[in-house]
């Protein structure tokens, strides 16, 4: 069994947070500091002897069956995280079979429900790996214990937020988008808008930034370098919302159009008229469909191939829609509104599925971890972290930030601390403190934390454990 099996799970698991990653090296420093703290004190000579003789050990001295005995202690999470450290690891991890032994643990406790498949096949296994994750994920939002992280990441507002694999991409405000490792909390890239206009939207992917400047699409490089597409093919009545999906980049305008514009060849392929009011919001589908949400309070599907409208949705909630979020899993789509609504849709069907008032005031943003069915994740002008339950609508849990914090220098920076706390039901939002819960304007979801903006110079990085 090969990397076919890990491949579809490696950026679920390599966003894990860790005192320290793992890694051949880490395993070396673990081993040297254990065997010099037990040095006795003054025993300098036979110190640097010891020192020296580990420092000359590496972990391929250790014997392949050490290793499948070491692994074997390891949880879940653990596990799979060794297996992409390196071939060697991957190949004991595989080899040794204990990924499968794993499952067929859970399998016999209940924890995974998959039990007419055999578990000797590879897509079988990847099925139980992904059951799994999304279970324990779903669980540690739900239930988990929150710790909170909160650091400066621009000297003005920000509210937006992108996540993918691992990296954060945060920005609008300032003029500067900042690129973070989520593990180290380390800013890797910057990317600065020199021009007057300001940042509307962005998104990002391995080697490159999408920006919507004012009346104009922005490419960075990983590199930083910057290109504008040409005044001619890229200007367009005001921009308010970005997508991009590559090759195409999709830009909302206050005029009611979308305009789909190809990367590669830096030309705006299609202008579609979607509403008559302006696009506040965008998302597309795997399958090259755009969706829309308007002011006035419609959602709008259309084609990337053609200029042609699929579709109208539109919810007895009759305020303007302010978010958009895509589920390709399961092909439904959630809406959040500005009165407080969340309401979903079965796109295979263009049936309502439910609609809940979640909210006494305007949501923000709605967001998911792709491949998760169970969770949705929700934010507003009110700070509250709501978890809901993507089949009924039900809200969950509602979360707030706990008042007492604890700071700690870290290399990259100070590092606020704070603990969250669940709502009861009972519990009136007005009587929180407006600290404890400071308005989300926008958030993204990774496997088992949350990532928030609340147009301050603050970003926040909700971990779930469970």
């Amino acid at each position: 069994m090969g990397n076919s099996i890990m491949s579809p799970l490696i950026s679920k698991f390599s966003n894990q947070e860790a005192s320290l990653p793992i890694s051949p090296s880490n395993l070396i420093w673990f081993r040297s500091t254990s065997v010099m703290d037990q040095t006795p004190i003054g025993d300098k000579k036979r110190q640097r002897s010891r020192s020296s003789v580990v420092s000359q050990t590496t972990v391929h001295s250790l014997e392949h069956d050490i290793l499948c005995f070491i692994f074997s202690f390891l949880d879940f999470f653990d596990l799979v995280r060794c297996s992409v450290v390196c071939k060697s690891w991957n190949s004991i991890v595989n080899k040794s079979k204990l990924l499968q032994l794993f499952c067929y643990k859970q399998q016999q406790m209940g924890f995974v429900g998959v039990s007419n498949r055999s578990s000797n096949s590879e897509e079988s296994l990847k099925l139980y790996l992904e059951e799994i994750a999304m279970k324990h994920h779903r669980l540690a939002l739900q239930e988990g214990v929150i710790h909170i992280d909160q650091w400066k990441g621009h000297s003005a507002g920000v509210d937006q937020c992108r996540m993918k694999m691992g990296l954060l991409l945060t920005g609008v405000g300032d003029k500067v988008m900042r690129l973070w490792s989520l593990e180290s909390y380390k800013c890797l890239e910057e990317y600065s808008n020199p021009e007057t206009t300001p940042i509307v939207d962005f998104d990002f992917d391995e080697s490159k930034i999408v920006g919507l400047v004012g009346t104009r699409i922005c490419i960075w490089r990983r590199n930083g370098t910057r290109s504008i597409f040409s005044s001619r093919e890229s200007t367009f009545s005001k921009g308010l919302c970005m997508r991009y999906f590559d090759p195409e980049a999709v830009v909302g305008c206050e005029d009611g159009t979308a305009h789909v514009f190809d990367m590669y060849s830096r030309k705006c392929s299609q202008i579609i008229r979607m509403h008559a009011g302006p696009i506040t919001c965008l998302c597309l589908s795997d399958d090259q469909l755009i969706l829309s949400g308007s002011s006035l309070g419609s959602i709008t599907i259309s084609g990337l191939q053609s200029d042609q409208r699929v579709a109208k949705l539109r919810s007895t909630d009759s305020t303007g829609i302010r978010t958009l979020c895509f589920n390709p899993c399961s092909h439904v789509v959630f809406a959040g509104s500005t009165a407080g609504y969340a309401s979903c849709w079965d796109l295979r069907t263009m049936r309502s599925l439910w609609e809940t008032r979640i909210s006494p005031n305007v949501i923000y943003s709605l967001q998911l971890l792709r491949n998760d069915k169970s969770t949705l994740v929700a934010g507003g002008i009110d700070g509250v972290l709501r978890i809901l339950n993507q089949n009924t609508g039900e809200v969950v849990s509602s979360i707030v930030l706990d008042g007492n914090r604890s700071s700690s220098q870290h290399r990259h920076g100070a590092i606020e601390r704070f603990k969250g706390r669940r709502l009861s039901e009972d519990t009136r939002i007005d009587s929180i403190p407006g600290s404890s819960r400071r308005p989300i304007t926008c958030l993204a979801v990774g496997m088992k934390k949350v990532v928030t903006t609340h147009n301050s110079r603050y970003i926040r990085l909700w971990k779930f454990n469970k």
